[in-house]
């Protein structure tokens, strides 16, 4: 028996079905990430298909159907597109937001878990702060990685040793061994990013924006490149979306641009 119900949710992803149609994902405010079909949606003529594209913040209406849900009703709450595609490091940036988010609440009708609501609610702030063009894109996207990250339980330690918990701060930085690591417990491959890059990290963090609008480029880009690439570690894949981001490093790399290695 079809059920309907109804949500408010981030557009994730959308990809075509049949001639008319559309598949769209989205991470929602209740039910968790949801996949449903809407209906003639790529005619000229529909009322609403531009609701329906990536990072519009959207109340939706569906019910359940025997493989896929099906989008019987739509309307915008936020249209963050509209901010957000104009400008390629926003776009980018953006992009690799909605992947993560995508990653991270992995299975489909997940529900009202503490986990999914949080990386919901962060997802729409950061879009948000993305499409008001007030901060540097690369800035908004690497506080949210880790604070998703957080949410998600792989926060980098950044104050402590992530072995043996002495308090910093610690010069080295292991992508593999949790984060900041003391002399004593750094593993081989560790990398030296300098002070200023621990000092960004925390502030991303904990939204001291006074710090990470004052932090200099360099700093900028080697904070970023250890961000990517702790995310991917956790993953154990790739994001596509990452390479493409302006002002990264190598995002496969598990060290930071710019870091001295410690053998």
């Amino acid at each position: 028996m079809s059920t309907l119900y109804r949500d408010t949710g981030v557009v994730l992803r959308v990809q075509k079905l049949g001639e008319a149609d559309r598949i769209v994902t989205l991470l929602t405010r209740r039910y968790g990430k949801i996949r449903a079909v809407a209906k003639g949606v790529r005619r000229t003529r529909s009322r609403w298909g531009a609701r329906l594209e990536p990072f519009n913040h959207v109340d939706v209406q569906c019910y359940t159907g025997r493989s896929l849900d099906v989008i019987t009703q739509c309307q915008t709450l936020d249209a963050f597109g509209t901010g957000v595609v104009s400008d390629y490091s926003r776009y980018t940036a953006g992009c690799a937001m909605l992947e993560t988010a995508d990653r991270l609440v992995s299975e489909e009708g997940s529900g009202q878990s503490g986990e999914t609501l949080r990386v919901y609610l962060l997802l729409v702030g950061a879009i948000r702060a993305l499409a008001g063009r007030e901060r540097d894109a690369s800035l908004i996207l690497d506080a949210f990685l880790l604070r998703a990250m957080s949410h998600a339980g792989w926060a980098p330690a950044i104050t402590e040793c992530a072995k043996c918990a002495s308090p910093g701060p610690h010069r080295a930085f292991s992508v593999a061994g949790g984060g900041a690591v003391c002399e004593v417990c750094r593993p081989p491959g560790s990398v030296l990013p300098g002070p200023a890059v621990f000092d960004l990290l925390d502030a991303l963090l904990h939204g001291d924006w006074e710090v990470t609008d004052a932090a200099e480029a360099p700093t900028r880009r080697d904070t970023s490149g250890l961000v990517a690439a702790h995310l991917q570690w956790h993953l154990e894949r790739q994001l596509r979306s990452l390479p493409f981001v302006e002002r990264r490093g190598d995002p496969t790399a598990a060290a930071a641009p710019g870091a001295t290695p410690i053998a």
